[in-house]
């Protein structure tokens, strides 16, 4: 029997024909949390994620040995209700597109693993329930779903979103409400405590330690799926009101067919969000407009009647900032290094983005970085006697390329221009690995 039927058999028994009642299932939920083939599972699942250290320093690594001799107290400690989780260590990182900080909060590895098991167990019961039109954290969908859908949306005529923002949302869970809307599947007391202290866990930054009334801090196993219980509630009130939607995590777009209908469905998912799940709109962040004028998960759709989706221009942008910095890292390195360290980069960004229909970001993207790993030569040859040599070397003749090397222009215009092209060829640059980002997307758009 696997896990899935396992908790099944756990929780749910029948009573009447088409009738279920949730069996008080305390003890039992517990040691299927505990059961040594599910730690072990959740062990392996934490070691391949890998990760940071928490407050106490141990990594990944060190967890094995920590748990042959000390697990078999901790356990004792969980079943009788006296574990207690250690803070978790803050960690903020900049927001996409630089604007503000996200908080993380990075359980130990220990910590981390029981909020694996403890995943793993409340996974089956609860994913069954969720909407089918919510893709963030669940098995078997992805952002790519979510994009993809909501394309379909659009195509049949909802040409408006509400585009919902929720302020600081990890930050603001209310532990009550999350509690409660577990509470409604899961009975046994042991496992409810033991959810609740890892809400409530502290916030160690710079040594002192802050307790949290609110909020599950991204960066725990756990956090995933109580944002989606949470937010199920939302997802079922949509449906119940007939909306097409997708959401994934806290993004969540709603597809109508007018203006009008859009502003009355934001101001009244304004008023349930607020008093329901007591979450706030970020009204500066959200809005009621035309899809092709807003992005979602980094995908924008065209404005044609059977919409395409396309890059996010603010996602070109984000991932242009974020070369930026290898490029001024390799001012003083070979170029075959630089290109080495662009390759994981390129190909992670035309993974996730390979669902476009529209090439012409990937287009721009391969002019821009060739341009930039010219601009990047011009810069090391720096004097203009050693670039007028540098020219001549890769089959300029002499008075061409005596023009180019003094012209007085600065770096990024002489890397645009025709002399540097012809010195610095596109062949050249593939020669020492440089990966095409159009050439990378046919060749995952021919695979899938």
């Amino acid at each position: 029997m696997d896990i899935s039927s396992r908790i099944v058999a756990l929780t749910v028994v029948s009573t009447k024909p088409g009738q279920v009642k949730a069996e008080d299932e305390a003890p039992s939920l517990m040691e299927e949390v505990l059961r040594r083939e599910n730690m072990m599972q959740a062990h392996k699942r934490v070691v391949a994620n890998g990760g940071a250290p928490g407050v106490d320093g141990m990594t990944v690594d060190e967890l094995m040995e920590h748990c042959r001799e000390h697990w078999p107290h901790i356990r004792e400690e969980i079943r009788s209700g006296e574990y207690r989780p250690q803070p978790v260590r803050k960690v903020e990182i900049p927001k996409p597109g630089g604007k503000g900080t996200r908080m993380l909060g990075i359980p130990t590895v220990l910590d981390r693993m029981i909020q694996q098991a403890v995943l793993q167990v409340l996974t089956p019961l609860f994913e069954p329930t969720f909407s089918k039109w919510s893709f963030g954290f669940r098995p078997g969908r992805s952002a790519h779903g979510a994009v993809s859908w909501s394309r379909l949306h659009i195509a049949a005529g909802h040409r408006w979103v509400v585009d919902l923002d929720l302020e600081k949302f990890f930050d603001r869970v209310n532990h009550d409400i999350v509690m409660s809307r577990v509470a409604r599947r899961v009975k046994d007391k042991q496992v409810l405590r033991l959810i609740r202290r890892y809400l409530q866990a502290g916030l160690m930054e710079g040594g002192v330690v802050s307790p949290r009334s609110e909020g599950t801090p991204q960066g725990g196993p756990l956090s995933p799926l109580l944002s989606n219980i949470l937010l199920d509630e939302l997802d079922k009130e949509l449906e119940q009101r007939g909306h097409r939607f997708c959401r994934y995590a806290d993004d969540c777009n709603v597809y109508v067919k007018s203006k009008r209908a859009g502003e009355r469905v934001m101001a009244s998912l304004e008023t349930f969000l607020r008093e329901r799940l007591r979450l706030k709109v970020n009204r500066a962040k959200s809005a009621v407009a035309r899809p092709w004028e807003r992005k979602f998960l980094g995908y924008s759709v065209t404005v044609n009647r059977t919409p395409r989706l396309k890059v996010a221009p603010e996602s070109v942008k984000r991932l242009k900032e974020k070369l930026k910095l290898v490029f001024r890292r390799g001012r003083g390195r070979r170029l075959d290094r630089v290109i080495k360290e662009l390759t994981p980069v390129i190909r992670g960004w035309v993974a996730y983005f390979r669902i476009s229909d529209v090439k012409a970001s990937f287009e721009e993207l391969d002019r821009w970085i060739r341009r930039r790993l010219r601009c990047l030569l011009w810069r090391q040859w720096k004097r203009p006697w050693t670039r007028r040599a540098r020219l001549m070397a890769r089959g300029l003749d002499e008075a061409t390329a005596s023009v180019t090397a003094f012209n007085g222009h600065g770096p990024w215009w002489n890397a645009g221009a025709r002399s540097m092209n012809r010195a610095v060829p596109t062949r050249y640059l593939r020669a020492h690995g440089l990966l095409s980002f159009l050439d990378e997307y046919r060749r995952l758009a021919c695979s899938t």
